[in-house]
């Protein structure tokens, strides 16, 4: 019996070594971000000079200038990762622009995220607007980016915490996310959605119109305005930023929401040996490109949300494990997250029968969608978040 144990133990671990001798690390890894100069693109492309220099690895990073331009190359498996926004649980859950019979919920995965103190998704305004907090939205001129879910939702909450909706502003659309910053710039619209350390936002504090990024109140003293915040976006935390365009500092924190930005994203089928390898490096060479962008800070592992909205990649919790900041209770709550999207996948298939069934054309689907999907989540144990079709 001991040798037949010996045996079956020798085997496995002969299949352990030929399954990781097969796996051939990429010289070439391709990541999707947003715009050339935000903050997202800025701090990917550190980090791919940190692996460029210690690993010997390209980072090629894909600007786009909306979320589903972002989320495109790696459905089609064309890029590995992208830096994502909030659009990453966005997918997951299916809604805005996902909530189309050509995408649905998204089986996505995340590796981590920069939780510095800049605010992420800031409803950044021009100074000369008259705009100090989220009440003053009311009236002004605020970008919306077609095809850009995660900024739209962001803008979205924001004008729910000031008791606002769109119909309170006046709506511009824009092709993109630069498209709408520089927009403020020139004096054509009065806000967008940008972080607070973004690139465009730098260059607005110093235009004669100078940077004033919407304040939510404090929550102790108004809570009401929180809960209409996450009521819209649940992935928003409150946060002091201190770093950011003036006039934030430390001496003039905003006070405000976020989340961590850029969240490293990729599909829950990508190879969980090449994940667990870019998960090494993101955290292992922290120290290599921590200074090279306002909030990069953020990526230190001992600054990780391992317990949020979406699950973690199998290969990144393999490095979670092995640096033992993986616990039981975060196992849990990950494979709840994993259920979750799998009963969000079940509520799509019942969604797309019925369609087909009552012959509902696009104008009515995403309506049928939201009505299917809260009815099974909340069977499955799980929050909706939303109940019916808010955009």
């Amino acid at each position: 019996m001991r040798k037949i144990v010996l045996m079956l133990a020798a085997l496995l671990i002969f299949a352990v070594a030929s399954s990781n001798a097969q796996f051939r690390m990429p010289r070439t890894l391709v990541w999707t971000a947003y715009d050339v100069g935000s903050a997202g693109y800025s701090q990917a492309a550190s980090i791919g000079h940190a692996m460029s220099i210690k690993e010997g690895i390209t980072l090629r990073v894909i600007p786009a200038g909306n979320d589903v331009a972002r989320l495109v190359p790696l459905a089609k498996r064309t890029a590995h990762f992208g830096a994502f926004g909030n659009a990453f649980f966005l997918s997951q859950e299916g809604v805005m622009d996902f909530a189309t019979p050509e995408w649905g919920p998204q089986a996505v995965r995340i590796l981590g995220a920069a939780w510095a103190p800049f605010n992420t998704g800031a409803a950044s305004c021009a100074g000369d607007a008259g705009i100090k907090t989220v009440f003053d939205l009311k009236g002004k001129r605020i970008a919306w980016v077609v095809g850009a879910p995660a900024l739209n939702i962001n803008m979205t909450a924001f004008l729910a915490a000031g008791s606002l909706t769109w119909a309170d502003v006046q709506k511009l659309d824009f092709p993109s996310w630069g498209a709408s910053g520089r927009a403020v710039i020139e004096g054509k619209a009065d806000c967008y959605i940008a972080s607070t350390n973004s690139g465009p936002v730098y260059e607005l504090a110093n235009s004669p119109r100078k940077y004033s990024p919407a304040a939510m109140p404090d929550p102790k003293q108004d809570r009401a305005a929180w809960e209409r915040l996450k009521k819209i976006a649940p992935f928003f935390d409150y946060n002091l930023a201190t770093i950011g365009a003036p006039p934030v500092s430390k001496e003039t924190p905003h006070l405000g929401a976020t989340y961590g930005y850029p969240i490293v994203t990729t599909f829950v089928w990508q190879d969980a040996e090449l994940v667990y390898h870019q998960t090494r490096m993101i955290y292992d060479l922290f120290p290599e490109y921590k200074a090279a962008w306002p909030g990069n800070e953020g990526f230190a592992l001992d600054q990780q949300r391992l317990k949020w909205v979406a699950p973690y990649h199998d290969g990144a919790i393999r490095y979670f494990k092995e640096k033992k900041v993986w616990t039981d209770e975060l196992e849990r709550h990950n494979q709840a997250l994993v259920r979750r999207q799998e009963t969000l996948a079940r509520a799509w298939e019942r969604t797309l029968d019925e369609a087909q069934k009552q012959k509902i054309g696009t104008a009515k689907f995403a309506d049928l969608w939201m009505q299917i999907r809260t009815e099974e989540l909340k069977k499955g144990g799980f929050d909706p978040y939303w109940e019916q079709k808010f955009w």
